[in-house]
């Protein structure tokens, strides 16, 4: 008669695999009720450069919903018997909700100034290679937000910590860099290609990717950052 320890309930591979997808839909539909008023308002939007303030404003509410979907993946749990990913979301919010907006406000605006002068590129008599210019520093801003994103979603940094941090980590991890930067390239893409709800649909797993590549960020924070 064998005396192994059977297998509890909810530990093996197609247990976990049931957990993380559990975890994902989960976060996904609480990521979408947070944003909901948003989201309605911007596809009530008309298509016109004129109403990018009012798209921005309709997009406050994304930061703290996404802050709170990454910290609710990173503490997700791999037992099935033993999950609480509302409860986690929910708890990811109230933490990071006013820090993650400290940063998000600030980023929202500058894009947004980026976004209406390209819009508008002709009206402002500059030389061609500003639009070049504006268009690469608005990715950059893009790939410090990701960073900053996760940061501020892990941790209880300052905002202006955080920000300086963000901004180490653009070169520090390059590759922690170029993989926020493929996922913001497919974002475009299946917007560009498709329809502008899929981001919003596939948000947890593309959140799951960017906490996936961001591994060596968090490691470095955690060990030379954090007492």
């Amino acid at each position: 008669m064998s005396t192994a320890p059977a297998a509890g309930f909810g530990t093996g591979v197609l247990s976990r695999a049931a957990a993380l997808i559990h975890t994902l839909l989960t976060v996904e539909a609480l990521l979408l009720l947070a944003t909901a008023p948003g989201l309605a308002g911007l596809f009530l939007l008309a298509p016109d450069p004129a109403n990018l303030p009012l798209a921005a404003l309709c997009l406050l509410p994304l930061g703290p919903a996404l802050s709170a979907a990454v910290y609710a993946l990173h503490h997700r749990g791999g037992d099935l018997a033993e999950l609480h990913p509302a409860r986690t979301y929910w708890r990811g919010w109230r933490l990071n909700a006013l820090p993650a907006l400290r940063l998000w406000a600030p980023l929202l605006a500058w894009l947004t100034v980026i976004a209406f002068t390209l819009t508008h590129f002709t009206a402002t008599g500059l030389p061609g290679w500003w639009a070049v210019l504006l268009t690469a520093v608005g990715a950059g801003s893009l790939l410090w937000g990701a960073h900053a994103l996760v940061l501020t979603s892990l941790f209880a940094f300052r905002a202006r910590d955080t920000a300086r941090l963000a901004a180490y980590f653009l070169l520090r991890h390059a590759r922690a860099t170029l993989g926020a930067a493929s996922l913001l390239i497919l974002t475009a893409a299946l917007t560009a290609l498709l329809t502008e709800a899929l981001p919003a649909l596939l948000a947890a797993p593309l959140l799951l990717s960017l906490l996936h590549s961001g591994r060596p960020v968090i490691a470095e924070t955690q060990e030379d950052f954090t007492a």
